[in-house]
This record gives C-alpha cells, sequence and structure tokens, in this order.
C-alpha cells in the first residue's frame, strides 16, 4: 500500500477501512492500520457497520485483532467482542495485557464473560477470575500480571539468562524493577534494572536487592493510589494481598487514567447520560434507554415543582409580575446549590470530607449561604422596585431569593454525603434532586410571601 497523503481527510478513512475488508486480505488490512494513527483507527472502525466490525476481527489474527481493541474504548470493545464466538474473543482477550483484558470482561455481562473465560488457556482464566474479584478502582482492579520476579537466591547471571532467553516476550512487559520473592511467591525485595549491569555475574540477587520495598495492598482505593504515585516518584509500585503474595503490578499512568474515567462517568451523570459511556455508533434503543432513564426521571420531580404553582395559581394571576422573578430566583438559587454540590463531590473523591459530617458541611454551608443569599436577594429585589417602583415587590422576590439561596446550598452540601451513605451515586442523582427542590422552595416562597402582603402587590 501507498503512505497515506499528509492531510487525507479523516471522511475518507472508515471508506477505505471498509474496503480494505471487503478484500478478505488480513495483510493489506494491517498494512493500511499500520499507515494511521490510533485515535484514526477508533473513529474509522466506529463509523462502520457492524458486521464490518466483527468480520474485520475475524478476518485478522487474534494479536493484530488485540491491537485494533486497545485503540478503541473499552466499551466500544466490549461491544465488538461480545458479537464474537467465545473461543475466538478469548484468543483476542489473551493478546491484551492483564488490566485490559478485565476491564473489557468488566463491560460484559456475566454470562458472556464466563464463557469467554471458559475458553482461555488455565493460566489467563485463572488470572482473569481473580482480577475480577476486586473492584474496578481498586489496586487489585489496576494492576498488571505481566511482571518479572526472582529467587533471592538467584544471580544476577540467572537474571540475564533469564532476559536473553525471553527477550521478545519480555519486550511486551512495562520492565522498570525486577521482585524478588521467595518459594510462597511473598515479596521480598526489589530490583533496578541498573542494579544489574555492574555486579559480578554471579553476585546474589538478595545482596543487591531493596529489601522491604513500598507495596499496595490489592484493595488500596483510587484516592490511596493516587496520594502514593503523588508521595513517590516510582515508575510502578507491586501489589501484595493480605499475607504479601505478590499479585501483580500498578502502574502510575492506570492510576490517571482510571482518575479520568472516573471523572467522565461524573460528567455523564451530572449530564443525565448513565450506564457508562455513550458513543453514536452504539444501538439506538441501547442510546435511547440510557437518556430516557434519567429524562423520565425529571418529568416526575418537575411535575412535584410545577405543583407549587398550581397551588398558588390564584396569587400568581393577581400579580402577573411575579411570574417574571419565579424562574430567577429557582434557577440562581439553583446555581448556588450546585456550586455546593461540586465542592461536596470533589471533597468526597479526595477523602476530605466523611459521608457522616453532616453537621459540619451544614454549618460550613449555611453560614456562607446566609452571605450570598443576602447579597443575592438584595441585588434581586432592588432591580424589582427599579422595574415596578414597589417596595413590597422588592422584598418578596428579594427575600425570596435570600431564603432559597441558604436552602439550596445549604442542602447541595448535604445530598451528595446523604447519597453515598445511602450507598447510591451522588453524581447521578444530586443535580436533578437539587434542581427540584430548588424549584419548589422558590416557587413557594415567592408565592408565599406574595400571598401574605397580597394587597401592598
Amino acid at each position: 500500500m501507498e503512505p497515506l497523503e499528509p492531510g487525507k481527510k479523516l471522511e475518507k478513512l472508515w471508506e477505505e477501512l471498509s474496503s480494505q475488508i471487503n478484500t478478505d486480505d488480513p495483510q493489506q488490512i494491517v498494512a493500511f492500520l499500520d499507515k494511521i494513527t490510533p485515535a484514526d483507527t477508533a473513529l474509522a472502525v466506529s463509523r462502520l457497520n457492524p458486521e464490518e466490525q466483527t468480520r474485520l476481527l475475524t478476518l485478522l489474527n487474534p494479536e493484530d485483532a488485540a491491537d485494533v481493541i486497545a485503540d478503541i474504548s473499552d466499551t466500544q470493545g466490549a461491544d465488538l467482542i461480545e458479537e464474537l464466538q467465545p473461543g475466538h474473543a478469548a484468543a483476542i482477550l489473551e493478546e491484551l495485557d492483564s488490566d485490559h483484558i478485565v476491564d473489557i470482561l468488566g463491560e460484559l455481562d456475566e454470562a458472556d464473560a464466563s464463557a469467554i473465560i471458559d475458553q482461555m488457556t488455565p493460566v489467563e482464566a485463572e488470572k482473569a477470575r481473580q482480577f475480577l474479584t476486586y473492584a474496578p478502582d481498586s489496586a487489585g482492579g489496576l494492576m498488571i500480571s505481566e511482571y518479572l520476579d526472582f529467587q533471592s537466591n538467584q544471580t544476577v547471571q540467572d537474571v540475564l539468562e533469564e532476559l536473553q532467553n525471553n527477550r521478545e516476550k519480555y519486550a511486551e512487559y512495562d520492565v522498570q524493577y525486577l521482585y524478588v520473592t521467595d518459594d510462597n511467591n511473598h515479596l521480598q525485595g526489589v530490583l533496578r534494572l541498573r542494579d544489574l549491569l555492574f555486579p559480578k555475574r554471579t553476585t546474589k540477587l538478595a545482596s543487591l536487592m531493596i529489601s522491604n520495598p513500598f507495596r499496595v495492598n490489592a484493595n488500596d482505593s483510587l484516592l490511596q493510589l493516587h496520594n502514593f504515585f503523588e508521595e513517590h516518584n516510582l515508575f510502578g509500585v507491586p501489589v501484595v494481598n493480605d499475607d504479601s503474595r505478590l499479585l501483580g503490578i500498578v502502574l502510575p499512568e492506570a492510576v490517571a487514567e482510571e482518575k479520568h474515567n472516573r471523572s467522565t462517568d461524573q460528567f455523564l451523570g451530572f449530564s443525565g447520560i448513565i450506564g457508562g459511556e455513550e458513543f453514536r455508533s452504539m444501538p439506538l434503543l441501547a442510546r435511547s434507554g440510557r437518556r430516557l432513564s434519567w429524562l423520565s426521571l425529571n418529568v416526575v420531580l418537575n411535575i412535584l415543582a410545577a405543583s407549587v404553582i398550581a397551588f398558588y395559581q390564584d396569587t400568581l394571576a393577581a400579580v402577573i409580575a411575579l411570574a417574571v422573578f419565579l424562574p430567577m430566583v429557582s434557577d440562581m438559587s439553583g446555581c448556588s446549590g450546585n456550586q455546593a454540590v461540586a465542592v461536596s463531590m470533589r471533597e468526597l473523591s479526595l477523602g476530605l470530607v466523611r459521608p457522616t459530617e453532616l453537621l459540619r458541611v451544614l454549618a460550613k454551608e449555611a453560614s456562607l449561604g446566609v452571605l450570598n443569599g443576602l447579597a443575592l436577594g438584595i441585588l434581586l429585589g432592588a432591580i424589582a422596585y427599579v422595574w415596578k417602583g414597589n417596595a413590597f415587590l422588592g422584598l418578596v422576590v428579594g427575600g425570596a431569593l435570600a431564603v432559597n439561596t441558604i436552602v439550596a446550598v445549604s442542602l447541595g452540601g448535604l445530598i451528595p454525603l446523604l447519597l453515598k451513605r445511602a450507598k447510591l451515586d451522588p453524581a447521578l442523582v444530586s443535580s436533578p434532586l437539587l434542581t427540584t427542590v430548588t424549584d419548589m422552595c422558590g416557587f413557594f416562597f415567592v408565592l408565599s410571601f406574595a400571598s401574605l402582603v397580597l394587597e401592598k402587590l
């Protein structure tokens, strides 16, 4: 194949990949994929129809198919893998890094994942089952099993011979350290590669290793891992179980990627996209279901807010100017409340606040709510007075905004903590719940205050 022309339009990439698939020539397909970037591969594969995607993975050998899976998101990769026969899917997954295998399997339903694991080699199947027992964002869920370990009584010569004899296999490993274990795989020490350069070939590893090295437990959280790599500038850290048996290695880039994924999930939750990532290449019904599950809940919540207006419809009809200020009061209070939600979410993720510290958070946010509520209330009340020349109208809308801001900020700080205690996802539920409460309270405060001074308006 000729190299891709510089500046070639992206629109042609999936068309060309489609034509390559139609040749039924795996070598030609691989040659094309080698000439484009991973991002372009992800784009091209996503634009193929489902039949072409399955045919692509079927035509390629497992190693080349695994390269394609590695270039696309885990969600898309799982969608492609589940369309294959379990044996073929297992052969492809075995070519991926261990942490990537678990990420893909974790996206599948239990039956499909089990069928694929059953087709793996016994060693790879056992690793996959073990990795799946850990939370995806824990050290056990993020670790890789591609590492090098040796016995303390082995020599530098033994290590060099092992590396040379298996150089093709180990070339794919992210080798920065060598680990020293005993007969029961207990972690004893670590060696840097440079530690092997100058000693005599007959030197035993026990005399070169760094004893009692840094380690993390398989159940350590993402926050603990992030803090570890912030404190220690290492290329990786060994993962052990409660008995100090070496299980795998966690790399700092895996922690950074998982933090990014968590931020993405939280953003999607705030945006009303639940059930994981959504791509426009996914089936229409699946995409519709993910969005409707949040939107239908929002309809119910908005009906509750609107019912307050219906209850005070006579007051609203008597003073039509109130209709102008109702959305302003609810929206401004909602913005203040969402600021508090964001702070609580951030502090929860960093471990700076516990879900049980409700009174502390309430005190902090309520005091801030009073200050901001008074400032915003005076501002909006002054605008209402200047517009209509009615001081009572200014007091009604300004007072309603001030009180509603206090309520919104206080609840905004508390809701994520309460949801966390109830084992619900704060990123998903906090925003619509707070919006409904601030709308209901805002409408109630404006219309009830107006009812008290209706004759003055």
